[in-house]
Order: structure tokens, then sequence, then C-alpha cells
């Protein structure tokens, strides 16, 4: 039996439509925004109280989890994050541990990196770590188990209660930052419990939380308790105290009072809808989009609702590289997290049908055959042929930027030193040299789409834009990128007269709204009346309201009625008669 989600969860979510990438990032809801500005203005008025009163964020936060968890807050502290805590159980562990080899990294690095247990790898069948599996891999000196309880590639949801049996009194150490607050688990089976804010729990990044039983307070120890995880934190008196009782004994030093506040509010949202009936919608999705894949000859890989299934659903389309489903998935306006083998999409509760509907259209679009134009265009050039033509223009492409500019050509096949042909001196690199960071990052994942306009820094801080563009073969697969950066402070002191050239009224309507959001540089999610009113004056004086049905675009941009758009032009034009 389905359970109904309240309405008054639902809307507090409103993220953009196409958006399924909850597995990565879950954008905040309304009531997380909110809690998060008004302890942001309460810290900018600090007064005699204001430390203390924001400080008791962290009590509601633990409280919230340690309902949710079925504990109490005696045995819960807060995190940053899913690695920091994982670290900090890996350095008290001894013994011998089993871990699946196929794990996330944040939980494979702390046993291997923090030098202290002697790790056992396990690599279980399609990366399940199952109870049999398990128990294959224990011997007489496994002291602790570490496991996912969602497995981020497959989505499969590992049986807790049964390897709580197989585990017996060993510890039992769990992740659970891709299944808490969406999967119903018995939770209180684990030893030790660990789960970031960010994925699906919706409270932003730099939160997270720890649960620890009796017998693992027991037997880690706390090698990194700070001084708030000492008896007496407020007693300065030049001496070092024990470490505190509890799960308090795991503090490290005072966290975000801000960042406690927002994990609060959401692990409240969790209580308000439910696990169940937020369960059960994301459930639904899932079978709604494992449809449309079947409909195109996709095969999802990922685990079926048989199998145990959480909230992530893997797929493939033959003869369709992933980064090539990818590419048109963005194109699309669908988010999505593309391996190198699938793509990967993880709706919430939230996920509507019209993202469900979008979803399919741009999947029914990869399956189209290509124009036959372009399909012409693509076998002259192969992706050795794109790059060979694209050296010689990358110094003139340069000259015709001009000053404070660099043009980078890389060759993928190439990795990791992929420049084969650069101009300018902006990053001080040479041909032969490695791509950046968040290129490089892109490409393990498979996430080959275009970035354009976006900010970044020079090994020596200054302000750089960049844009990128992924070159591809006469199968759409990714074998290049062409990337142009400008400094700022060079490109900035040229004068010139911006005037935007679009192709149609919807484009226009587009960059005028950008533009006077930009003006007011506040996030339309934390605007308040006063500046939403500045942007429909700023657009007023645009002409933007002699657009057929701008009112109507720009309450969706702003998120509110039209109504609310038509009392501040009423008001604004109304005071602009006064002084007139």
């Amino acid at each position: 039996m389905t359970t109904r989600l309240p309405a008054s969860y639902l809307v507090q979510f409103h993220e953009p439509e196409g958006y399924l990438d909850f597995g990565r990032f879950g954008p905040p809801s309304h009531a997380v925004v909110d809690t998060s500005t008004r302890l942001l203005e309460a810290s900018a008025s600090a007064g005699p109280s204001t430390v203390d009163d924001l400080m008791r964020q962290e009590l509601r936060a633990k409280a919230a989890a340690a309902r949710l968890c079925r504990s109490d807050t005696d045995h819960v502290t807060l995190l940053p994050n899913t690695s920091t805590g994982l670290f900090q159980v890996a350095l008290g562990v001894t013994g011998q541990v089993v871990v699946s080899a196929a794990e996330f990294p944040s939980n494979t690095y702390p046993w291997q990196r923090a030098g202290r247990a002697d790790v056992r790898w396990m690599r279980p069948d399609r990366g399940w770590v199952t109870p049999s599996a398990v128990a294959s891999a224990l011997t007489p000196g496994t002291t602790a188990v570490s496991v996912s309880a969602v497995d981020f590639r497959t989505g499969y949801r590992a049986d807790l209660a049964a390897l709580r049996e197989v585990v017996g009194d060993r510890l039992l150490i769990v992740d659970g930052i891709q299944g808490f607050g969406v999967v119903d688990e018995p939770w209180e089976v684990a030893d030790v419990l660990v789960v970031g804010g960010q994925k699906w729990l919706r409270a932003g990044w730099s939160t997270g939380f720890m649960v620890l039983s009796d017998r693992a307070l027991e037997r880690l120890d706390p090698m990194m308790s700070g001084w708030t995880g000492a008896l007496d934190a407020g007693l300065f008196d030049d001496d070092v105290h024990p470490v505190a009782e509890g799960a308090a004994g795991w503090s490290i030093t005072n966290l975000s009072p801000i960042a406690a506040g927002a994990l609060g509010q959401a692990l409240e949202l969790v209580e308000l809808g439910g696990v169940a009936a937020i369960g059960d919608r994301i459930g639904t999705r899932l079978d709604e989009l494992g449809e449309i894949i079947a409909s195109v000859g996709g095969e999802v890989v990922s685990a079926s609702a048989e199998d145990r299934r959480a909230g992530i659903l893997a797929f493939t389309l033959p003869d369709h590289p992933a980064s090539v489903v990818g590419a048109a998935l963005v194109d699309a306006g669908v988010t999505a997290t593309v391996r190198p083998d699938h793509v990967r999409l993880t709706p919430h509760a939230s996920t509507t049908p019209e993202t469900v509907a979008r979803f399919a259209a741009a999947l029914r679009g990869v399956r189209r055959p290509v124009a036959p134009v372009r399909r012409e265009i693509e076998q002259v050039s192969g992706g050795a042929d794109v790059l060979a033509a694209l050296v010689p223009t990358v110094n003139s492409l340069a000259a015709a930027l001009g000053a404070g500019t660099e043009v980078v050509l890389h060759d993928l096949g190439a990795l990791p030193n992929s420049i084969v042909a650069i101009a300018g001196d902006l990053t001080g690199r040479e041909v032969g040299g490695p791509m950046t960071d968040l290129l490089l990052g892109l490409v393990r994942r498979g996430t080959t789409h275009d970035l354009t306009n976006y900010e970044t820094y020079a090994p020596d801080g200054r302000v750089i834009r960049s844009s990128t563009v992924f070159l591809r073969d006469s199968g759409g697969v990714a074998v290049g990128c062409l990337c142009v950066n400008s400094d700022q402070a060079v490109v900035g002191r040229v004068e010139r007269v911006v005037e935007a050239f679009p192709g149609d009224v919807d484009t226009l309507q587009r960059l005028l709204v950008e533009r006077a959001v930009a003006d007011v540089d506040v996030p339309v999610a934390l605007m308040k009346k006063v500046h939403k009113s500045t942007v429909v004056r700023v657009l007023d004086d645009a002409g933007y309201f002699l657009i057929k049905d701008s009112v109507d675009h720009l309450a969706g941009a702003l998120d509110v009625t039209r109504y609310t758009i038509y009392n501040y032009l009423n008001e604004i034009r109304g005071t602009a008669k006064a002084g007139g």
C-alpha cells in the first residue's frame, strides 16, 4: 500500500525541471534555505547571547537524527561530512576490518590511509555486499565490517538486519549517505552509522552526523577527540581533560551552527514526509524511468525492485556510449550522473511528472538516426583528424581574441599529459602538460558536455573566465576539447559596448531577466521583497513588459505569482507618477 506524502512536505521543494541527480547532490528545500538565512542574519547582529543561541542548533540536529535512528542524543555527534566520520572510526579500529573494494572511495581510503587495522578486501559479485559475501570473508581475526547501506553504482540496498546476524559481536560500520531518509532501514543495528546531509537529506554541504552504539563506544578509541570532546570543555585551566562520555567524546571542534540548523531542519522535513512515503514516491518514479528506458531498447544495469533496490537507477543504451547519452540529456535540460560505462538517475520524492517526460523526450531523441548532413561531416573527420585540423588554428585564434587570452587543445587519448597545442601563457602550461582537475574529473565521470563562461582561477590566484567545447568522433565519443581562458583583469580593461543579439523573443526575455537578477546580485532563493521589486523595476525600465507573456515568465523565474509581479509594477509605477 502506497503512503501519501503530505502537501506541507512537497511544497518545500522546487528543484529545476529535469533534475535527476539527488545521489550526487540534493538541492536544499525552501525551509533549509530560510533557516540558513535566518541564522546567518542572526550571526551578523552579534550580541552577548548570539553565539550561545546559535549553538543550540547542534542539539536540534542531534535530536532529529536520534529520533530517525531510534537512538538518543548521547549516542549522536555532528560531522561536516561522511569522510570525516569514517576517518575517525578507521583511526579507532584495531584488528582486521572487512571492506568491499567496490565501495565508494570515501569508504575505502580511510581504512587504507589510517593504517591502524588490517584491511581484508572483499570483491563480491556485482559489487553487492550480501550476507553470504560477508560471511565468506570473515576470519577469526575480524573485528569490524564496513559497508555502504546503498551501493553508489547499482543502488543495491544492503540487508543490514541480515548482516548484523552474520557479523555477530563484531562492529558493523555503515555509510548511510545514499539511503538515509529515503529507505526504511533498521539503522539501530549498526554500531557506527555515518551520514552526510548534502545528498538525499537535502541539507546542503558541510552537514552530517554519526551515531555510535554502546558496543562501538566501548571498543573504539576516539583518536581525534578535540577540546570540545573533553570533559569540562568550557574549563580553561591549562590542563588537557579526559574524553567526555558517549558520542560527545568524538567531537573535534565546534561546527557551524548554521550548518547544524540546516541539518536539523532537513531531518525534521524527513520526519514530516515520513520515510516510507518518501521511499514509495521515489520507487514510483524509478518504475516510470525504467519503463521509458525499456521502451527505447535500453538496459537497466542497477538493482531491480526485487533485488533490494534503493533510489538509484543506472542504464545503458546499445551502441551509444554513456558520454553521448549524457551529452544529449544535458542538451535537453536533464541533470544526471554520467559514468564511463553507464548513466545514473536518482529521482527524489519531489521529482515531477514533467521531469520524467523531459527525460523521455531526451532519450527518444538519442535513439533517432543522426541527420545525414551531420553524418557526412563526421565521416570525413575522425577523432584524430579533428584534433590535427585544429592544431594550426590555436595560435591564430588566440591572436584574434587578443591580450589576456589563452587557447588550449587537449587530446583525451593522451591523458594525463593531454595538451597538444597551446597559445598564450595565462596558466604557464606547455605542450605535454595536463588538463585542469575540473576537466579531468568530468572526463573521468564521462560527463563530457560543453561548459561556457565559468569562473576559475589561474595558478597565481588571478580570476579567469573559461569556456570548454568537447570534440567528438563519428560515434559521438569525446576525443578532445578546446578551451579558451581569459584574464578578467586584462579583458576587463578593454572598453566595449555590451549588446546582445538574441535570435528569438524567448531568448531576449531570458537574457533580460538574467541580466536584471545579476544586477541585484542576490540568488533568487535568498531574495526578499525589496530584491524582487528591484528586478521588476530594472526590467520595466528595459521595456521587458512590452513582450507578450512576460509577466508569467518572470513570475516563474522569481518563484512568485503573476499577481505579485503586477503588485510590484503598480507600486513602482505609482511611486514614479507621484514623484514626477
